[in-house]
């Protein structure tokens, strides 16, 4: 099996399957991003740990595409029980490949799954489905954060 085939069916896996789909409480931000270009919409729900160090759950509701769709099946999956500094780590690498235009691989070893839409890069007008729901979960835990603090 070559690796775009491979690729194709985690995409298809996680739109057909989707991983902690649904809204969920307790949560401690709620956010929702759209996409006005093509329409593709994310509800994100985020739950921290008690000191705010690690992601305990992630939920939410999303309509779109299937790259769209597995990509917040796939973040999820890959950041629900991870400190926010491994999180960080992710978001910074996959948002550099998915603006990179083909030229940085993604490492498995630090999107998971995820590296099955690094062929997005290619496709300037999917980048922005692909990363919708990574910037959903950024502006999250900032309202988290700022929701702690008050």
């Amino acid at each position: 099996m070559n690796l775009n085939t491979l690729y194709s069916e985690l995409i298809f896996e996680h739109d057909k399957h989707p991983k902690h789909a649904g809204l969920r409480e307790p949560f401690d931000a709620d956010v929702h991003h759209v996409n006005p270009v093509c329409g593709d919409e994310v509800q994100l729900r985020l739950k921290l740990s008690e000191d705010g160090s690690t992601v305990e759950d992630i939920s939410y509701d999303a309509v779109g595409c299937a790259m769209s769709r597995a990509s917040v099946s796939m973040m999820a999956d890959l950041f629900i029980g991870e400190p926010i500094s491994e999180v960080e780590t992710m978001i910074a690498h996959f948002d550099e490949v998915l603006h990179s235009r083909g030229k940085v691989e993604a490492d498995e070893e630090i999107v998971g799954d995820a590296v099955a839409l690094a062929g997005a890069a290619k496709f300037p007008n999917r980048v922005k489905c692909v990363l919708m729901s990574w910037k959903a979960f950024q502006a999250a835990y900032a309202e988290a954060l700022l929701f702690r603090k008050q």
